[in-house]
């Protein structure tokens, strides 16, 4: 979506300009209305604020209706006329997985000429076709994901201020254009309740418009990126829209639960939620898998793995999976107030992902770990709750980090706590805290 005014996401851009002038193609993927296109913008600006001249810049954006009916030959063909002899060019396609076999272009592309070459994909299925084959470790992937919390302030136009208090301590506080000063808790409850599409900025926070926005994510993203791309992949997998939108609003109703294939025909079933005819209809494990995988492919849901801390191993039962964004969520199952500790271990989830970790659910004897999140050296056992006020909470919180041996940090993240003192070693931290230290 085209913005009047470009808002910055430095988290991504950053990453291209770290890659910038080098051979590896910046792979931007995330679903449909993520912001990846203006990211792609963002990254123009910057060429030019840094003195790269328009004309070796090329921009395609595969939506057009432009380039509708281009083939890879077509493609080529448009490219290789703007190519500037002796000069470095910056070719930028969007949504380039519209044309069927665009990888050979893009690699000729690569080949043949002086050029940084940048794409955008809205399914995952970009980096599992010839596109990985071909390049073979010449591409980096740049993960867009909705905005986070801090993001979502900075784009309806609220600022995060510190504060000395008179002890010393830094006070965070949050103020908008005329200085007035708003309650985090509040702001954070329409976060999590309308979610962290970017075009929300444009269209207000009014809940007519935040749903039409939203209907038009979802159907671009379920429509466009999984029944169409089924179809043109000729496969038939994935042809049933009600099959898809109940696994949908399953998985969406028990985010951070642990599910199955299994698990979600049985409930399906027994609930009387899919029928033929006069009998019910339970699919196949491996189709519901399938779709699943689809869901994956196109940035709705996310899966992580369940990792055995005594075993140091990967398990192969029941895992979890979190909404891209809490918004969709709500779009879809209707917003429900008593669903707060859900919806903010899913926020917490995707805001470890923005910080560059690698999570996993974890499992000590029978006991559950929400996340352990690791990168390089690092390595966090992370307890998420809405409480941790009344004795038995914190107990039942703390027990499973408590039981932990290895010296990496332990942490519990909570929306309510009076008292976020360390206990046995075990960090305590208000969840505003955490979500505005990014």
């Amino acid at each position: 979506m085209l913005r009047h005014e470009l808002k910055k996401r430095d988290l991504y851009l950053d990453k291209m300009i770290a890659f910038q002038d080098t051979e590896m193609i910046k792979v931007i993927t995330g679903i449909r209305r993520c912001g990846k296109s203006s990211l792609m913008k963002l990254m123009i600006s910057h060429l030019k604020e840094s003195g790269i001249p328009e004309r070796q810049i090329i921009e395609m954006n595969f939506e057009s209706m432009a380039f509708a009916d281009m083939t890879p030959r077509d493609f080529y063909e448009y490219v290789k006329e703007r190519i500037i002899p002796d000069k470095r060019m910056y070719l930028f396609f969007d949504e380039v997985q519209r044309i069927t076999g665009w990888e050979n272009a893009v690699n000729s592309f690569r080949v043949d000429f002086d050029c940084d070459i940048y794409i955008t994909g809205s399914n995952a299925y970009l980096l599992s076709s010839e596109l990985s084959t071909y390049l073979s470790g010449r591409y980096v992937e740049i993960k867009v994901l909705p905005l986070s919390f801090q993001e979502f302030l900075d784009f309806h136009g609220y600022a995060v201020t510190e504060k000395k208090t008179p002890s010393g301590a830094a006070r965070k506080r949050i103020i908008d254009a005329d200085s007035d000063v708003y309650d985090a808790r509040e702001l954070f409850g329409e976060y999590a309740r309308y979610g962290g599409m970017p075009m929300l900025a444009d269209v207000g926070l009014e809940p007519d418009r935040v749903a039409a926005a939203l209907d038009g994510v979802y159907s671009a993203a379920v429509v466009n990126d999984i029944l169409e791309r089924e179809r043109r992949k000729g496969q038939h997998m994935i042809t049933d829209p009600v099959l898809l939108r109940k696994i949908i609003m399953f998985l969406a109703d028990n985010i951070g639960s642990n599910v199955s294939a299994t698990s979600i025909g049985n409930t399906l079933t027994n609930e009387g939620l899919l029928e033929d005819g006069k009998r019910k209809a339970k699919p196949a494990v491996r189709t519901i898998q399938a779709y699943i995988e689809a869901l994956k492919e196109a940035y709705v849901f996310y899966e992580i793995k369940r990792f055995d801390i005594r075993g140091r191993e990967y398990l192969r039962t029941l895992g979890k999976y979190y909404i891209v964004d809490t918004g969709l969520r709500n779009y879809l199952l209707g917003y429900r107030d008593g669903d707060t500790g859900h919806i903010l271990e899913n926020i917490i989830f995707f805001e470890l992902m923005r910080r560059g970790y690698d999570i996993a659910v974890g499992k000590i004897d029978n006991k559950e770990v929400d996340f352990i999140a690791t990168k390089a050296d690092e390595k966090k056992y992370i307890q998420v709750t809405e409480s941790m006020n009344a004795p038995e909470t914190r107990e039942r919180e703390l027990a499973p980090l408590r039981k932990i041996k290895d010296n990496y940090e332990k942490i519990v993240i909570a929306m309510e706590c009076d008292m976020p003192q360390p206990q046995d070693g075990i960090k305590i931290i208000r969840a505003m805290d955490f979500l505005l230290d990014g």
